[in-house]
């Protein structure tokens, strides 16, 4: 492949963009090559801007579970475009969005919208602290929540890609509100209890990892977890941002039978354009403004763009009853035939996957379940596993800690030559010792 327009693009970017992305892992720095630059995507496919055309298992990092470009949110967003693009005002779309995410996800009585996964975090944890009247909040290590200052300490995604899980910048005082938790190690948890019981506003977890790859919880984890916080009077904020109508049409907490008490959400519900949301019981979101005393705002928040969007692709998504279960079909058959790959070459590496979620990990261990299992891997060999794929024109995420998605626009074709491919990937590093 030929990709010498996108070096020129990364080169000019460089002069006006830190590090020439506007989100760090796109650089592609970890997996030591250059970024190729997008011109345009249809269905399961993207294109370059040197005519390079891939299947794509980023979608646009989770969004795109219909496919890129699908037209019904095409429409929905023309038809709403000539309204005007932004009011700063209530619209009916804000309450229809807010009844369609509560139709699906049933413990989400009350929402509101917000711009990004960041903002929905950093604002769920804020109401948390003004609910419970405490300060402290237990995470866990390799779970990303967005770039808010309590959420860098022992991070995942962009963070735990370039070895900066406690950036600069972030003070000792957020630190020291900030508990870190093992993710699958549940006297980890209980230890912060017995210890800061009645100083823990919340505990925050994506309730499937995605920001340091698919990790999978044990049912006795999550439920160890949700006791722990209805005993000590702390808030469960389930991170759904990646996992929200991605795994399930309920979410991760559908598949886990376990209600949180607020939850966040992006991606999906704005249907590939800048959104976010947290939700969660009636009487803790009433403790925001203007009902209540704790504080958010957004100029944005609620775009008319965005909600068109997303509320088009969560109803295309609620009304099709079989969508689920065909996504839950093609990714089953891509993570058996990565499987078969690995076993046919004796490669030593894990498939971890959740609907329609998944990882390859690089590693010599028999299983991944923890963060420690994660940075086990050998990010060498997953750089020319990237690097190969690439090649044969399979668009992968730059990291060995990030998760890939298929859609419904992805057929079976697309998961063969995937397939394929990957088996050519594994055979040349095999070859190349």
């Amino acid at each position: 492949m030929e990709f010498t327009k996108s070096i020129q693009a990364f080169q000019e970017a460089l002069e006006y963009i830190p590090g020439g992305v506007n989100s760090p892992v796109r650089s592609f720095r970890s997996v030591e090559s250059d970024p190729v630059f997008i011109e345009s995507a249809q269905g399961s496919k993207v294109r370059d801007i040197d005519g390079n055309e891939y299947i794509d298992y980023v979608g646009s990092w989770g969004p795109m579970i219909l496919g890129h470009a699908h037209p019904d949110v095409l429409k929905a967003l023309s038809e709403t475009m000539q309204k005007g693009t932004s009011f700063g005002a209530p619209t009916l779309l804000e309450t229809e969005m807010a009844k369609q995410v509560r139709k699906m996800m049933p413990s989400i009585e009350s929402v509101r919208m917000v711009n990004s996964g960041t903002e929905a975090t950093m604002s769920a944890l804020r109401l948390a602290r003004g609910y419970t009247g405490r300060d402290l909040v237990i995470k866990f290590e390799g779970c990303y929540h967005g770039h808010n200052d309590s959420f860098l300490i022992a991070a995942g995604s962009g963070a735990l890609t370039f070895g900066t899980p406690n950036t600069p910048g972030v003070t000792t005082g957020t630190a020291h509100d900030t508990l870190t938790a093992q993710f699958n190690d549940l006297d980890s948890v209980a230890a912060h209890f017995e210890k800061h019981g009645d100083n823990i506003a919340a505990l925050i977890i994506e309730p499937v990892t995605g920001n340091m790859g698919v990790v999978i919880p044990t049912k006795e984890f999550m439920q160890g977890v949700r006791d722990l916080c209805t005993k000590h009077g702390a808030l469960l904020i389930f991170d759904e941002v990646m996992t929200g109508f991605r795994v399930a049409k309920g979410g991760a907490q559908s598949l886990l039978g376990i209600e949180p008490d607020l939850t966040t959400l992006g991606k999906i519900i704005g249907g590939g354009l800048p959104v976010g949301a947290y939700g969660g019981k009636k009487e803790i979101m009433d403790h925001l403004a203007p009902q209540g005393p704790v504080y958010q705002a957004g100029t944005l928040s609620g775009n008319p763009l965005a909600m068109a969007a997303g509320l088009t692709q969560l109803r295309l998504l609620d009304n099709d009853s079989m969508i689920y279960d065909d996504l839950e079909r093609k990714a089953g058959m891509l993570e058996e035939g990565l499987k078969n790959n690995l076993r046919e070459l004796d490669f030593p590496a894990v498939v971890n996957r959740v609907g329609s979620m998944f990882t390859l990990f690089f590693t010599k261990e028999e299983k991944v379940t923890s963060f420690a299992d994660v940075m086990k891997c050998d990010t060498k060999v997953f750089s020319d596993y990237f690097k190969y794929s690439l090649e044969s024109g399979i668009y992968l995420a730059p990291s060995q800690f990030e998760a890939g998605f298929v859609s419904a626009a992805h057929t079976d074709e697309d998961i063969q030559r995937t397939i394929e491919a990957s088996y050519n990937a594994l055979k040349k590093i095999k070859q190349k010792g």
